[in-house]
Formats: C-alpha cells, structure tokens, sequence
C-alpha cells in the first residue's frame, strides 16, 4: 500500500487568523509540504491543475519538476491532470520530461476536471467532456507506446508521422490512474488499457464509491489483464489530526465552517459521520481508514487532503507529523497483515522495468531523424539531410 498527501492548492483565507496566503506563499509552502512529506516517509504527493482563482496550481509539471529535485524518494504525481483541456501531446512530452528529471519517480491521473469555464478558455466545448476524455487518452497512450504515431479524431488535428520526444524513461512509459467521482466510462477506459482507477471519495459515502471500484475491477478481468484483485485501486481522503480527539475538533471547526467546499452545508459531525472526512486523534485516522479496507478490500494507494481550507502551513506540517510518527506506521503494519497475496502491489517505475525487462538490458530508445517528420512534413530522406548540413 502506498500512502500519500494530496494538494488541491486552493488559496483560501485562514478564518481563524484573517490572513489570505499570496500566491508566492502558497507556493512556497506547497514545495515545503512535499519536502516534509518525503522527510516523514509518506509515499506519493500529488497537486491538482487548476486555471482559475483561488488555486495556484495552473502548471504541476513545473512544479513537481522542482520538487523532484528537492526530494529523495517520493513519488510524484497529480491529482488530476486535464486530460480534456490539455493537448495529448503536450501531456505526453510534458510528463515523459518529468519522469526523466525525476529518475522515474512519478506517474499521474487523468480527470475531467470540475470547473466548466476551463473548456472554451481552452478551446473545448463543456458539452463534449467525456468524448475529450476518452479520445485525447486513446491518442496518449499510443504517444507513449509507438515510435511513430499516424492518427486522426475528432478533436485535434490530425498527426502523421509523429514522434512524441522525450520517448519515456526506459521505454516505460508513466502509469497512469484514472480519476472519477462518478463516471462508469472512466472506470471502463481504466480497465480496457489495464490501467488504475481511483475515486477521489471525499465527498461521498463509501458505498457510492464502492459501486465505481467494483464495475472497475468487474471490466479489468473481462478484459484480461488479471483477476479483479489484481486490478489496481486508490482512494481520497480528508484528516485532520491532533493528540486528543475534542482538540482536533476544535481546532478544525472555524475551517470547516468557512470552506467553500463545505460552508453551509452538513455540520462537521454529520459530514464526517456520511464521508471519508476523519477529525481526531491518530488511533481514529487509523481505525476510520481501516474500514476503507472493510470497504473495498485490498487497494494500492491511499492519499490524504490536509492542506486546504485555508490551514496554516505550521499546522500542515504538523499534521504530517502525526501522519508518518503516529499513523503510517500503525496502518502499514495492519494492512500487511490483511493483505491477500493475489492482490496487485502498488505501481512503481522499477517495478514496471522489472515486469517489462525482467533481467535482461533496458532498452533506452534514441529517435532520429529517420524517424518520423516532426520536420515540417519533410520526408525521412530531407530530414536526413538537414541533419548532416546543420553547422549550428
């Protein structure tokens, strides 16, 4: 099992100080976030893409670029990429870069998104989502897996002879979950290409999730890719955590209250008795988060949103604390002990090499002008040529 944080990176104001973060704060305070969240032995950090205010996070490549070098050994990924905004291509030179500077360490999650004026700043029209979702992921698939790629849809322009460069980090290309709140297409596409699925689960019961994960798991046998406890899975989550159980609820209310995202709406005991949401001591974190296997069974990877609504970074950096002194190692040992032999084990890049090479050399794939005509729609021969007369 893989255990992470998550950062939707919302700037939001903190209702117990008044202050609201600048964007350079907030920034700044994410970098320091994943920093610690690899210095307390946490798993996987991810940061979601947004366009709009109040979140900050319009380019995660760049951001997880420079946390990668920051770090030593946790996993990057998103939570998720705009797999119906962003051109495949970029997304496939994007992130195959990122998987280079990280040495590997990262994968990434493919949503929708949930914000509808992101279409037409971007070119797309709302009402076509799910077909921009499925096709743009079919096109990046094969971006990843064939050197030259000829392809036409329905939403971009066509490519002929296309090399998407830099080819991935040693020809495996990043795994990738698919994220849905809701959405059985998803969980098909994720099952169809062997991929993982993961259900954000934070603002719904489990059960509703359960019925997502199962169709899942269901349509990955059918398709041949293993058993369906060998499908791959991963959860949300919310927690916020304190020595004892009455002060994490104290200390978190002003900020339940005041979020946009639940302002208004169920008090802070209904939503965490109807939700994932988790307030209190770690023995709770780690009791509520065990039903979630009650749940579901064995799943790969389980992330945690705790830097939202407007927290202070102190208090971030103490829940993560908590999170990797008192919590992680309590969950690792129990679920171990639960685990079924068949299940998958959770994905990772030297895993994928192993599963691809096993022994033998890696093949480190070196494009060359005869390959393809990204050029200009020169043939193989022009390129060839242009290529032995550039003195620059």
């Amino acid at each position: 099992m893989q255990f992470g944080i998550f950062s939707v990176s919302d700037i939001t104001r903190d209702p117990v100080s008044g202050e609201t973060p600048s964007e350079a704060e907030r920034i700044d305070a994410i970098v320091q976030i994943a920093r610690k969240a690899d210095e307390v032995g946490m798993d996987v950090f991810g940061i979601g893409e947004h366009h709009n205010p109040p979140f900050f996070s319009s380019s995660p490549t760049t951001l997880l670029a420079n946390i990668a070098a920051l770090t030593e050994r946790i996993i990057l990924t998103t939570a998720t990429t705009l797999i119906t905004t962003n051109d495949p291509v970029r997304i496939a030179e994007e992130y195959a870069m990122l998987q280079h500077l990280s040495k590997g360490r990262m994968d990434l999650m493919l949503g929708r998104g949930n914000t509808a004026q992101v279409y037409p700043w971007f070119g797309q029209d709302l009402r076509q989502g799910l077909p921009l979702a499925l096709e743009h992921y079919n096109l990046l698939h094969r971006l990843w897996r064939e050197d030259v790629v000829n392809w036409e849809g329905q939403f971009r322009t066509p490519l002929q002879g296309f090399t998407s460069t830099p080819r991935p980090l040693d020809d495996v290309p990043p795994f990738v979950w698919h994220g849905s709140i809701r959405t059985p297409e998803v969980a098909e596409q994720a099952a169809f290409y062997g991929n993982g699925f993961f259900a954000n689960h934070i603002f719904w019961p489990s059960s509703h999730s359960l019925r997502l994960i199962n169709f899942y798991r269901q349509r990955f046998e059918h398709y041949g890719h293993g058993t369906k406890k060998q499908a791959i899975v991963g959860l949300g989550g919310q927690t916020y955590i304190a020595k004892r159980s009455q002060d994490a609820v104290k200390e978190f209310r002003p900020y339940f209250n005041e979020a946009p995202v639940y302002g208004n709406g169920p008090s802070l005991e209904d939503f965490s008795a109807m939700t994932p949401l988790t307030v209190g001591s770690p023995q709770e974190v780690i009791d509520k988060t065990l039903t979630f296997h009650d749940t579901f069974g064995d799943y790969q990877r389980q992330m945690f949103l705790i830097d939202h609504a407007g927290l202070p970074l102190k208090t971030v950096l103490n829940q993560l604390d908590l999170l990797g002194e008192e919590v992680l190692p309590a969950l690792r040992k129990e679920l171990d002990s639960r685990r079924d032999p068949e299940s998958a084990e959770s994905p990772t890049h030297a895993l994928r090499v192993k599963a691809k090479y096993g022994d033998g050399p890696v093949r480190q794939p070196r494009p060359n002008p005869n390959q393809g005509d990204n050029t200009a729609g020169a043939t193989p021969y022009q390129d060839t040529v242009a290529a032995d007369d550039t003195t620059a």
